[in-house]
């Protein structure tokens, strides 16, 4: 999220990050990616490795951890599946579990009076006492209507919810060197995908809708910054939870079947489909409510994020339904993989990975 860190209570954050594993927890499963800086490509990245490892069911509720134990064995079993050296990591905060806030202040200020001013706006916005959260804040640059201010976006969790996090990775041997919040995360990565549209997508509206096993979260961008965001429970959840009950299968039977094409044949006509139609129909809702919730009418381009992006022919479906041009996500298609890295793998992993790979990246912030 952070382009440029005034330390206030994340005493974890450093204003310059060593190399960073990007560490995404999920309802479902850890994502890790590991990139390294490359020359021989246009977005200067290389993908070195990248794992995705399941967790206990039940091991995370509404974006908090629960069972911390779980956690840290699936952080450890995909950092061991990696078989990177690195141990210092990135992570990131659900949307949910921070407040964040706009504020307008002069430009021209000391960094010491900049942090004094936004710890005294929070106190207006925070509904806890300061000494029970963590505090950190980002310059987007000069205020829309005034040169001589400037736009500052302050964020702010209870301490728990990042405690907890940093208590899982430190289980699994890892330290925690930058705390994020996801949908920033996303739109870090996003960027990559961005520069590849015409014009590099300027003044172009794009949704970016993450499709996870519980929820399914739109983040609505023009020009880099984003107008609008909205979570809504929704994922793949839904249709794991049909393959058991057509097929008379147990949680983890569905989920192995499903992973190994193995089910019936009339899975795609029964299942499958009548999904990827009402995903669909939730997405084209999602973008209606933005258009009655802000003063924008259009949406020029869909781009699916999340485990579920990657189901044959949705991203076709969604854009019948919605209208829209709709893409599938994938930062990496223009980086440089190592021979670590299976190409066929990563494009089918890389919509679950857009999390992770912004949280990668943040190794060559230049902050």
């Amino acid at each position: 999220m952070f382009n440029k860190e005034i330390n206030l209570n994340l005493d974890f954050l450093q204003m310059k990050s060593p190399l960073l594993i990007g560490v995404d927890i999920s309802p479902s499963s850890v994502k890790m990616v590991e990139l390294s800086a490359s020359g021989k490509d246009d977005n200067g990245y290389r993908v070195e490795r990248y794992a995705v490892e399941p967790i206990p069911k039940d091991a995370m509720l509404d974006g908090n951890i629960v069972n911390l134990e779980a956690i840290g064995e699936s952080l450890e079993r995909g950092w061991k599946k990696m078989g990177t050296r690195l141990k210092n990591v990135a992570m990131a905060l659900p949307a949910a579990a921070v407040i964040t806030k706009k504020i307008i202040v002069p430009a021209g200020q000391r960094e010491d009076d900049l942090a004094f001013q936004v710890e005294t706006e929070a106190n207006q916005y925070i509904p806890f006492a300061l000494d029970e959260v963590n505090l950190d804040f980002q310059l987007i640059g000069p205020a829309p209507n005034n040169p001589d201010e400037v736009e500052v976006l302050i964020a702010a969790s209870h301490k728990e919810k990042v405690e907890d996090r940093i208590a899982a990775a430190l289980t699994a041997g890892l330290k925690t060197v930058v705390m994020d919040v996801e949908p920033y995360a996303a739109q870090t990565a996003f960027e990559l995908i961005e520069r590849q549209l015409p014009n590099g997508g300027k003044d172009q509206i794009i949704a970016v809708v993450d499709i996870g096993s519980t929820v399914m979260s739109i983040n609505v961008l023009l020009n880099g910054q984003s107008v609008y965001m909205r979570d809504q429970p929704s994922g793949g959840n839904r249709l794991s939870e049909e393959i058991q009950r057509c097929f008379s299968l147990s949680p983890e039977e569905a989920e192995t079947a499903r992973r190994n094409e193995e089910l019936p044949d009339n899975y795609k006509t029964d299942v499958l489909n009548p999904f990827c139609e009402n995903l669909a129909l939730e997405v084209a809702r999602a973008i209606q409510f933005f258009f009655s919730s802000t003063r924008y009418t259009e949406v020029n381009y869909i781009f699916l994020a999340g485990g579920c992006a990657a189901i044959p022919g949705l991203d076709e479906i969604v854009a019948a339904r919605a209208q829209t041009r709709t893409l599938i996500v994938n930062p990496f298609a223009d980086m440089a993989l190592s021979n670590r890295v299976r190409p066929k793998l990563l494009g089918a992993d890389a919509p679950a990975l857009l999390i992770a790979c912004g949280l990668a990246m943040r190794s060559f912030d230049p902050s």
